[in-house]
């Protein structure tokens, strides 16, 4: 608990309204899963038979956003959408994500929602997947790196633009995703450990590319590493007098499908179902250090995921799966939907691609069991965040962010504008109410038809009527194509959406 000495309860007696503002802050902790769909969770899934008891304690002592979206099927732009409330294709990344050794994405000078939290306050930590590039120390010239698979870095060098010029007073994690190397934990500005291993190349579902790993640095022990340097920072933390923000972007249950060995078997949907059952372990291990800090009521957390589910759906009950053979990347839906009812998988501009699953726990304000049916974005995290505090925002930052907290309160229904989907490869589709228009003519992903963006005819559904997107009504309504159309160029090339 924050401790105040009786000379400082005096002096914040008198500044009053100031007090009161500062004692109403609350601590924020945003947990991000990597590649966890909507069907993985069992209170949004009830057939599942991954047990999630933490995040279904989650969703009931707290809301539920069931029409939450990331602001991209794949991870890097939804990364760069939830910390900077702007949408990444309006930046250089048009399509696909960054890779281990990729420069930084976020523009210089551009603030983060831990800019924004470290100005009003906040003490800030960053634990886990980054994937928004790195300025890497690189070798002298001419000077060829021992080592597969990378393009030359000194390990033993300062990495120049890393989560701690972004905001964050402290890192600790990974470069990019736990497939990519380099295979080396990252603690601030500095590898936390110099590579002596070359990692080779592994097929899924362990799978993994070749480059250096660092002796320390064990695969399937990444998640509990992570959770520990969580814990510990929450601890720290909440014996200090300021509050506190936590991004913990985790790296499960994306690729390599890996449990620990004391996960294995607990499902029987074989390397998927006992990681993604990991993952909710994980979440409660986090969840157990707030309410042990007892500042569990002064601290919101918000759950969700970064893309949809990378497994496939086979509707063929006679197709061999990964419950048969861990090799498979799919289930027939007798076993398990990774999306849940939504049409296609992770990379794709159809729901499975970013219909995530998100609650939001913050006993103080939001009421346990809460529903909120309005489709919303990560992209708004920054705009709540700063309403949370109190705060205004610049012009220049947070261009696509509308806040939560009117929802979260019961105090309206509405977003404030559409929210634009986006897909692997650049596909667009735009979500107005019930209707989600597609600027394309497949699925801009992984799967079949992948089509191409902007190509006709356009697919519109009415989501309402039709959420697995099983009837295309284009032809129909030939009205709302166009004023969705226009709608979203209009909010393309306007350059923001607030």
């Amino acid at each position: 608990m924050r401790r105040v000495s009786w000379i400082v309860w005096g002096w914040l007696c008198l500044v009053g309204p100031l007090a009161t503002w500062a004692a109403e802050r609350p601590n924020i902790v945003i947990i991000l899963a990597d590649d966890m769909g909507f069907g993985d969770v069992h209170c949004l899934n009830p057939s599942s038979r991954i047990p999630t008891p933490n995040l279904d304690a989650l969703a009931a002592a707290g809301a539920t956003m069931t029409d939450a979206h990331s602001p991209s099927a794949v991870c890097t732009p939804t990364r760069y959408g939830l910390l900077t409330g702007r949408y990444c294709w309006r930046g250089s990344l048009k399509r696909g994500v960054l890779g281990g050794y990729s420069p930084p994405l976020i523009e210089p000078g551009r603030r983060t929602v831990a800019d924004y939290l470290k100005a009003h306050g906040y003490r800030t930590a960053a634990v886990g997947k980054w994937h928004l590039g790195m300025d890497m120390p690189m070798r002298a010239e001419g000077d060829k790196s021992q080592w597969n698979g990378d393009p030359g870095v000194d390990f033993s060098g300062v990495i120049a633009d890393s989560p701690i010029h972004h905001g964050f007073d402290r890192y600790f994690g990974v470069s990019a995703s736990l497939d990519m190397p380099p295979y080396v934990f990252i603690r601030n500005d500095r590898f936390a450990s110099l590579p002596t291993i070359q990692q080779p190349a592994v097929k899924f579902p362990h799978f993994v590319r070749a480059g250096p790993r660092a002796e320390d640095f064990v695969i399937d022990q990444v998640l509990d590493r992570l959770a520990d340097e969580a814990v510990q920072f929450i601890q720290q933390a909440s014996a200090a007098d300021e509050p506190y923000f936590l991004y913990l972007p985790f790296t499960a249950p994306h690729k390599p499908t890996q449990p620990h060995e004391r996960f294995r078997g607990i499902t029987g949907l074989n390397e998927y179902g006992d990681f993604v059952h990991q993952v909710d372990w994980t979440v409660g291990r986090v969840l157990e250090a707030i309410d042990q800090s007892g500042e569990a009521d002064q601290t919101l957390v918000v759950f969700s995921s970064d893309n949809g589910s990378y497994m496939f759906r086979y509707d063929d009950p006679d197709k061999k799966d990964h419950v048969d053979d861990p090799s498979i990347q799919g289930y027939r839906a007798t076993h398990h939907r990774a999306n849940g009812p939504w049409r296609g998988t992770k990379a794709d501009i159809w729901e499975g691609g970013h219909h995530v699953p998100t609650f939001v726990r913050w006993p103080a304000v939001v009421k346990p069991g809460t529903q909120c049916a309005t489709p919303v974005c990560l992209v708004d995290l920054f705009a709540t965040v700063a309403d949370v505090v109190g705060g205004d925002l610049r012009a220049d930052e947070a261009e696509d962010s509308f806040s939560w907290l009117p929802l979260l309160r019961g105090e309206s229904t509405e977003r404030g504008a559409p929210v634009i989907h986006h897909s692997v490869a650049g596909m667009f589709a735009i979500r107005d109410g019930r209707w989600k228009l597609i600027c394309g003519n497949g699925s801009g992903g992984r799967e079949q038809p992948k089509g191409q963006p902007f190509a006709k005819p356009y697919q519109l559904f009415d989501l309402q009527a039709d959420p697995a997107e099983a009837n295309d009504v284009a032809s129909e309504h030939p009205e709302i194509v166009e004023r969705l159309t226009d709608r979203l160029e209009s909010m393309r090339s306007a350059g923001r959406s607030r």
